[in-house]
């Protein structure tokens, strides 16, 4: 019996709130504001999932960096961005193979057996086009963003030799670090708010890169010979970011 007067309560607060907002509604106490233009200074991140060949010499990893947009009275958007690349796994079968010993570690010119640290390391920079669907009846700025961007990506192994092992010399890392570069594709769906007090403006959702790549090394001392195989390279993630408007302003609301 108290479960059926709670759900009783529950229905009635709902239908209450709704007759409320259709009473605001038909007296016009509820402000619509309108759609804004002008330019969108971003600051992005990603977390990724690496698949197809990627996923063959990296692991997680994770972006960062700025874009800038211009916004449209028709919530199209246009711009540029960039994306600096950082991940800490690296593990291709047959990575620096030869220079190790039969415990996995490298030796020092001094005869000390060191670990190398390697990590991923790289950059995106890409044209960005994009629509914000509306779904807020309160802000017609808010909704679900699809953007696509096109670009130019490269990544590479970061080979650290802080204790001097010769063998990976900075001429000599060239023939270790995989150096791969390339043109890529990169859609997402995200959810874009710009709050109307122009300080909580963000933008969350999964995206998928898809990029055509090739080593650019002559050749790879670890396998004995270059890699001219052409590569797909895939990141799944979700991305992330703050807006910083600098929007026309005119009449900030619309009554209805």
């Amino acid at each position: 019996m108290k479960s059926v007067f709670i759900a009783v309560f529950i229905c009635l607060l709902c239908t209450g709130s709704a007759a409320l907002a259709q009473q605001d509604d038909l007296f016009g106490t509820v402000k619509v504001a309108e759609t804004h233009k002008g330019w969108i200074i971003g600051a992005n991140g990603n977390f990724d999932i690496p698949a197809a060949d990627m996923a063959k010499e990296f692991g997680l990893s994770s972006r960062i960096g700025p874009s800038v947009l211009y916004k449209t009275k028709a919530n199209w958007m246009f711009g540029v961005k960039a994306d600096f690349i950082f991940g800490a796994q690296v593990h291709p079968d047959s990575f620096m193979i030869n220079l190790k010993d039969k415990y996995g570690e490298f030796i020092t010119e001094s005869g000390a057996r060191v670990t190398i640290p390697t990590n991923e390391r790289g950059y995106m920079i890409g044209l960005q086009a994009g629509k914000i669907v509306n779904t807020s009846k309160r802000s017609k700025d808010n909704g679900v963003l699809f953007m696509t961007t096109v670009g130019f990506i490269q990544h590479k192994i970061q080979i650290n030799n802080p204790d001097g092992v010769p063998a990976l010399n900075t001429t000599y890392q060239k023939g270790y670090d995989r150096l791969t570069n390339g043109l890529f594709i990169e859609e997402s769906i995200e959810y874009s708010y710009f709050a109307k007090s122009g300080l909580l403006n963000f933008h969350i959702g999964p995206d998928v890169m898809l990029a055509s790549t090739q080593d650019r090394r002559d050749y790879l001392f670890d396998v004995m010979r270059p890699d001219t195989k052409q590569r797909l390279d895939v990141l799944f993630g979700i991305r992330g970011g703050w807006y910083f408007c600098i929007f026309k302003r005119k009449s900030e609301d619309i009554l209805f």
